[in-house]
């Protein structure tokens, strides 16, 4: 399992960044997706979750109404549009799968600052 993301980076509050997590190594289709973030001196917290068709998600309260989650299985990636970008929204993001048997796997981790 491999995922390569991008898309992080330095935005002025109320900004905006697109996140992608592009996979390889399971069959993408067939698995919810999420993102994960960790700020520093906190717990890694769950953003995001898009069921393998795409047609459920869920998000933390903290991001409602301004993230979206989308996948696009041909592309076998997922992505996290963030919108009115906040500085508590600082963190490193990470994409997740949980395979068969609870097994999780994540990505590298790209790190968003949220900063004026």
């Amino acid at each position: 399992v491999r995922f390569v993301e991008s898309g992080g980076g330095l935005v002025q509050p109320g900004g905006s960044l697109r996140l992608s997590c592009a996979a390889s190594g399971f069959t993408f289709s067939s698995y919810a997706m999420s993102w994960y973030r960790q700020a520093p001196g906190k717990e890694r917290e769950l953003v995001a979750r898009i069921t393998s068709g795409g047609g459920s998600t869920n998000y933390a309260d903290s991001v409602k109404g301004r993230f979206t989650i989308s996948r696009d299985n041909a592309k076998r990636t997922v992505y996290l549009q963030m919108d009115s970008l906040k500085p508590d929204d600082t963190a490193v993001y990470y994409c997740k799968v949980q395979l068969q048997g609870a097994q999780n796997y994540w990505g590298q981790g790209i790190q968003v600052t949220v900063s004026s």
